[in-house]
């Protein structure tokens, strides 16, 4: 029996479409980011990018548990001395949820170049429309896939 070795490029990604509506940060976050990688699929390799392509919509209405949503605390630095900027959760979460749900997949995904290429399949929207319609998405129930 052989060990399977992918070779070359692999063209079979699938496009998915994932409500964020009342689904728990955390673990909505670390399934997207399984699914960005591949893993789901009996061809993962670690040294490919064998993912499908993934919309996230309503990303404003995802629940954090517990006392997060005042507690947790984003950091920005400016540069110069003793300007280190804190943003709650909260805060973040009105003004810009897109980046807060691509903030925390990005951080669950490879700290290379691969990890940059499996970025570029996710799309997060706010709302409940996307411009994808052409892709065909399938609706992904994440309750089925562990």
């Amino acid at each position: 029996m052989k060990t399977f070795v992918l070779k070359g490029n692999y063209t079979d990604r699938k496009w998915y479409i994932i409500d964020a509506n009342d689904q728990i940060f955390g673990r909505f976050c670390s399934r997207i980011a399984s699914i960005l990688r591949g893993k789901h699929k009996p061809v993962f390799s670690l040294n490919c990018d064998v993912g499908d392509y993934v919309i996230v919509v309503n990303a404003d209405k995802v629940r954090m548990t517990g006392n997060k949503l005042n507690n947790k605390m984003y950091y920005k630095h400016t540069g110069y001395i003793g300007h280190l900027k804190t943003t709650s959760f909260r805060k973040l979460m009105q003004n810009n949820p897109e980046f807060v749900v691509k903030n925390a997949i990005r951080r669950m995904l490879p700290k290379n170049s691969l990890g940059r290429k499996m970025l570029k399949k996710l799309k997060v929207y706010a709302g409940p429309d996307h411009p994808h319609t052409a892709q065909k998405p399938e609706v992904l129930d994440l309750s089925t896939l562990r």
